[in-house]
């Protein structure tokens, strides 16, 4: 009868759905970015955690780089240059296949270079220097008519820039907003989370108009309590602004008369950045989850105007609470996008009597394609309602790093770095004294598939996990365990040896010290990566 050959086709056809998604090539998976509603972008998450709300004292930092971004990285090392030497800005770095790949990049400018510069982990959104300078990233889009693609900068360089140049958080905002001010800034808006071993801030930046003078920027940096935590997802999220507060927030030259003069603010109410260079909703759900569950009592509400910048957590945060609110995806909540896929199976008691009962459908996860969302939608109308997860299936690496005052800073900051899907992949330590990485780590994954290319080790095994991730995710969520205990079980031991290294002088030595663990543990990593491609290439190459 037409029931059951439903019961037949709407499970079997989901699966066969996921096994052609998840082979498309990868330019067809991320051609289209959905958004969570009209005008969001969704392209990368941050959050910062004061020193007061983690569990070690730590600062943190953190960046889901999600979309087709270059996945190769390097440590560029420290320079010395001779006065009148000049650095090169350029534009579409992002999307290069190594660092020597410019077949794309543009030369955009340059700007007087400085004596000496520190090295730093060299990401598409560089993101950490030697001296425990620390720095995520989320696009904010903001209003079209302030992107001025005359002005020099993108925010990539600047980041790169800061990170050769500065020791603190506060020195990469004056440098980052003095730089755009001058040479002016073509982006579209950005925010940049930006951490040292004491604080962490959240900057966020626009063009100044097309049309409108020379080319320079808006931008407002406001601090995180240090007891508190912070995220940005895409949308900007500094409100009201206190001029007369220089500890808690830093601003561009004019900005009042500017945002007057631009017509986003009446010079009678308090300036709320976010309306100046937006004119969105300033929050959507991956704020409202993360700030809602750390502080449950507040009550916090998705129907508000506004919600606050940051709240103080009625928990502390460690380093592995961020990662898990990385692998986010709501399940078992309102919002689980499965919670509907169900399926109605046979099984026996313990007297042989069959029963039905129905469960989760065993291929059903929270990382469909559209295409296949959009099927299931139209077999049954709401079945599978969309939400924008923290973690993706299109984020090309992620990271969340801490800053230790109390540790040199050969060993003091940590990149917890991961390539691909976060919800998937394991978290490899890359220090703020590491060298070196290995050879893999050069090479982008992105234009297609290639064996020497580190991303596409966990990428393979992360995408065939989800053929049934009922199955598949018995062995990748155990993995992703494992290493993270791994790398928190032996971090102490690698600091102590870091310290009496650096008490006796011999800094070069802690260096090569923690490159060699730094690439142990990722070599480890792929490894099991590898190993669990091929077991699941065992479980579901057959077919059903």
């Amino acid at each position: 009868n037409s029931r059951s050959m439903k019961k037949m086709f709407f499970p079997g056809l989901f699966t066969l759905v996921i096994c052609i998604t998840a082979a498309l090539p990868l330019n067809a998976q991320y051609r289209d970015i959905d958004t969570d509603g009209p005008g969001y972008g969704e392209n990368c998450t941050t959050i910062m955690v004061g020193k007061l709300a983690s569990t070690d004292g730590s600062v943190m930092t953190s960046h889901s780089c999600d979309g087709n971004y270059r996945t190769w990285l390097e440590i560029f090392p420290s320079a010395k240059f001779e006065k009148g030497v000049m650095h090169p800005v350029y534009m579409n770095m992002l999307h290069s296949e190594s660092s020597k790949d410019m077949t794309k990049v543009t030369k955009k400018g340059e700007i007087p270079e400085v004596a000496e510069t520190y090295a730093f982990l060299n990401t598409a959104y560089p993101c950490l220097n030697e001296k425990q300078l620390a720095i995520g990233e989320t696009t904010i889009y903001g209003r079209e008519d302030l992107i001025n693609e005359e002005g020099m900068f993108y925010i990539e360089e600047l980041q790169k820039i800061a990170l050769q140049r500065c020791r603190t958080a506060r020195e990469a905002i004056a440098l980052i907003g003095k730089l755009a001010e001058e040479y002016g800034y073509a982006d579209l808006a950005e925010c940049i989370t930006i951490a040292d071993p004491k604080e962490v801030w959240q900057l966020e930046i626009a063009g100044s108009g097309k049309g409108k003078g020379k080319p320079s920027a808006l931008w407002c940096a406001q601090r995180i309590p240090d007891d508190h935590v912070g995220v940005c997802a895409n949308i900007p999220r500094i409100s009201v602004i206190n001029f007369n507060d220089n500890a808690n927030f830093m601003y561009s030259t004019d900005l009042q008369k500017n945002a007057k003069k631009l017509g986003y603010w009446d010079g009678n109410e308090p300036l709320k950045f976010w309306k100046v260079i937006n004119d969105k909703k300033p929050f959507a759900i991956r704020e409202y989850y993360i700030l809602s569950t750390l502080a449950p009592s507040l009550n916090l509400s998705f129907e508000a105007e506004e919600l606050p910048f940051s709240v103080k957590p009625e928990k502390k945060l460690s380093p592995r609470d961020v990662m898990k609110y990385f692998r986010e995806t709501y399940e078992g909540t309102q919002w689980d996008m499965t919670k509907n896929l169900v399926v109605t199976v046979k099984e026996k008691d313990k007297d042989g009597k069959e029963t039905e009962k129905q469960v989760k459908s065993p291929v059903a996860n929270n990382w469909m394609s559209n295409d296949l969302r959009n099927l299931l939608n139209e077999l049954k109308p709401g079945v599978a309602e969309r939400q924008r997860t923290v973690a993706i299936s299109g984020c090309s690496y992620s990271h969340v790093i801490q800053c230790r005052d109390w540790l040199p800073d050969e060993v003091g900051a940590v990149a917890w770095f991961s390539f691909d899907n976060p919800g998937q992949s394991p978290r490899i330590p890359i220090f703020s004294g590491t060298l070196s990485l290995p050879a893999s780590f050069l090479i982008c994954g992105q234009p297609g598939y290639r064996t020497d290319a580190a991303i596409w080790s966990f990428r393979e095994a992360n995408r065939l996990s989800t053929v049934n991730w009922s199955k598949g995710r018995l062995l990748i969520e155990p993995a992703v365990k494992e290493f993270e205990d791994k790398g928190f079980t032996e971090l102490p031991e690698i600091e102590k040896k870091v310290v009496e290294l650096v008490k006796d002088g011999k800094n070069d030595e802690a260096k090569k010290y923690v490159t060699a663990y730094t690439n142990s543990f990722a070599y480890s990593a792929i490894g099991k990566w590898e190993e669990m491609k091929v077991t699941l290439w065992g479980i579901f190459g057959r077919g059903f």
